[in-house]
């Protein structure tokens, strides 16, 4: 196993007096292996971002456990993450935010082995591989951020993780700002790139479309908790939490007209520094029962590895 979670949290504190205690991330648990990718889907607001930096350590986690390839992570000094960190890394879903744009190319894909004390040699020679492994013209090297579109912006950003031949990756929303024909090239390098080098890679997107073609497993994440879990083809064929069902009707599909009315959503989300008793979707749920307002539904096996956290199926 190459990275596992264990009941990981990230609390904040709201703004103002009457600011509750806002549980973006609560109670997560997953793990991947070397080679899978993992996805994470859901709204915008419910977590998603906030785990996978909790999970490299880039934000702090308030409770819980992270181990990459044994190690605890949420355990280790300054020196020992910054040695880990060649394992591990993280692309960033706004390219224009993530790259310096004081910095040229050459110099944004040459930070990380300078930082992890690499020779000018090795550096000259590892930034060529890279904007080839990305399929960027050596001509670029000498240019800024600005001067480049937004598709050269971001595998540039990709370059830059890969700069020090990571095991794992955190990708969030890696082509979510990207027109349909450069997201397509993005995606098919970050397949490449996953089957050439083995590398786990926890994927969080809102986009389903893009989920269903890159993961192999994914959970579905509701107010910072997961309410569905499993293989990919099987969530997207039968799906069992009602708020999974909602996501998938909300797309395109002049088959399912019927159904996508009774599933389409009422309501907004839930304020997260005051989230509602028991299950934390039924405010909004189409299926809402009594018992769903009493006690939050854990987790639980509905066979084959499909895990749901619903009353419905208790």
């Amino acid at each position: 196993m190459l990275v596992e979670a264990k009941q990981l949290c990230k609390y904040f504190h709201g703004r103002g007096r009457k600011g509750g205690l806002i549980k973006a991330v609560d109670g997560v648990s997953f793990n991947i292996d070397r080679g899978e990718c993992f996805g994470l889907v859901g709204e915008s607001g419910c977590g998603k971002s906030t785990l996978g930096r909790a999970v490299l350590r880039l934000t702090g986690a308030t409770a819980g456990e992270v181990y990459f390839q044994g190690i605890d992570l949420l355990a280790l000094g300054p020196r020992e993450l910054k040695r880990l960190r060649r394992k591990m890394q993280f692309i960033f879903q706004d390219p224009d935010g993530s790259l310096d744009p004081r910095f040229t190319v050459a110099r944004l894909l040459a930070e990380p082995l300078r930082v992890q004390g690499e020779n000018k040699a090795t550096v000259a020679a590892r930034v060529a591989e890279l904007m080839e492994m990305v399929n960027l013209g050596k001509e670029l090297l000498c240019r800024y951020p600005h001067e480049l579109s937004g598709g050269q912006r971001q595998r540039i950003g990709i370059a830059r993780a890969m700069a020090l031949t990571p095991e794992f990756l955190v990708a969030d929303e890696p082509a979510a700002s990207l027109d349909l024909s450069v997201q397509a090239q993005v995606l098919s390098l970050m397949k490449t790139l996953q089957r050439d080098y083995s590398l786990g890679i926890l994927f969080i997107s809102h986009q389903l479309k893009i989920i269903r073609i890159m993961t192999q497993r994914v959970a579905v994440m509701y107010l910072g908790r997961f309410v569905e879990v499993g293989r990919t083809g099987e969530i997207f064929s039968r799906p069992l939490h009602p708020y999974t069902k909602a996501l998938l009707a909300a797309g395109p599909d002049p088959k399912r007209k019927q159904e996508k009315r009774k599933l389409l959503l009422k309501g907004e989300i839930p304020d997260p520094s005051f989230l509602p008793a028991g299950c934390r979707f039924h405010p909004r749920c189409p299926y809402f029962e009594p018992p769903c307002a009493g006690v939050e539904p854990a987790l639980a096996d509905a066979g084959g590895g499909h895990w749901v956290a619903c009353h419905r199926y208790r």
